[in-house]
């Protein structure tokens, strides 16, 4: 009895509950699924008493703009967390059907026009991030995709993936969601296609230029319910784990930005009476910061809170999704430097037009 406590009590507790959570999954799928699904509504529903009760307790004025941020933080935070558990992991099941080879296969050979729709769409649900930006350009290059296709693929991938459109659509409302969705895909589909017309294959990187050509074909493989739960699990592990700083950083910027910052100020900046300069000069900062949708989006909220317009608000978003200096950095190793340089202005371009005229229209 001695011998089997002190191998439990040696046992890592990470490694155990982890190995518990996929036993469970091999055998009953569908009740582990069940359970969390329940445990996940009930902790979500009641974020705000929860929030709410932590900053009544602290020792500060309740009507200040301490308690404002904090109560703003407290609930964004777990908030925006557990809406991109939720969406990671249905999202990591069904992109089991969508790996990157069955994507490669889909587009190549897909001229420009119907090539690049395609490749915007599958951007939605298709995982991505900055840092398989080059692999995957590889990929598309050698099966054969052409170049406007896979700009449209990796403008859309980033920039209007299902983590934006799920958060946009819980913090925002459908109606935010839809037009991001709209703007992200029309930018993505029409910058595609500007490239691919401009025929500046001989900007790619002399190496990538030689590269072999590969059989674009796939056999899909045949997954269990099982399986398919696993890489739900595997994305939350992948994807989750990587961005949660970045939420709870972006969280705590907007907590400020909710508490503190005076409302006439922001609408005088970034309103909609504000000065013409006001959207380049969002673009222009979203560009060097490096972020994701999930760290981004609570800034956004806060930001649309205190009056800034909507055009504003959208372009310096997408700017900072789409067009990150880090990006640009990390495609540098398979382009030249022209071919970036049109990659931003045309981006850039459109970002700025969708930012003007909905400032205009609104």
């Amino acid at each position: 009895m001695e011998c089997i406590v002190s191998n439990i009590v040696r046992q890592k507790p990470a490694a155990s509950n982890l190995n518990f959570i996929l036993d469970i999954s091999n055998r009953y799928p569908l009740l582990l699924l069940l359970v969390a699904s329940i445990l996940w509504i009930f902790t979500y529903t009641n974020l705000s008493d929860f929030s709410s009760a932590i900053v009544s307790i602290l020792p500060l004025d309740q009507e200040g703009h301490l308690a404002d941020a904090l109560h703003f933080l407290i609930f964004e935070a777990p908030k925006v967390l557990m809406l991109l558990t939720g969406v990671v992991m249905v999202m990591g099941m069904i992109n089991s059907w969508f790996t990157p080879e069955r994507t490669r296969a889909m587009l190549a050979k897909k001229h420009e026009g119907v090539g690049n729709i395609m490749a915007a769409s599958l951007g939605i649900v298709t995982p991505f991030c900055s840092c398989s930006a080059v692999p995957l350009f590889i990929g598309f290059v050698q099966a054969g995709v052409p170049l406007g296709v896979t700009f449209s693929f990796l403008i859309a991938a980033p920039m209007v993936n299902e983590v934006a459109l799920t958060l946009l659509f819980a913090l925002l409302g459908w109606k935010v969601a839809l037009l991001y969705l709209l703007l992200g895909l029309s930018i993505a589909i029409v910058a595609g296609w500007v490239i691919g017309k401009l025929n500046m294959e001989k900007y790619l990187e002399d190496w990538v230029q030689d590269m072999g050509k590969v059989d674009p074909n796939f056999k899909p493989e045949m997954l269990s319910f099982s399986d398919r739960l696993k890489a739900g699990f595997h994305s939350v592990q992948e994807i989750v784990g990587r961005v949660w700083l970045y939420v709870v950083v972006g969280v705590a910027i907007g907590a400020g930005i909710h508490g503190y910052v005076p409302q006439d100020f922001m609408v005088s900046l970034m309103g909609k009476d504000s000065p013409w300069w006001s959207v380049p000069a969002a673009i222009l900062i979203g560009v060097p910061m490096y972020s994701n949708a999930a760290g981004i989006i609570p800034i956004v909220e806060a930001l649309l809170a205190k009056g800034a317009a909507l055009g504003t608000v959208l372009a310096f978003m997408m700017s900072v999704i789409a067009l990150s200096f880090p990006e640009m950095v990390i495609l540098r190793k398979v382009l030249k430097l022209p071919l970036i340089a049109v990659f931003i202005t045309v981006v850039a371009s459109g970002i700025l037009l969708v930012g003007l005229i909905f400032n205009a229209v609104l």
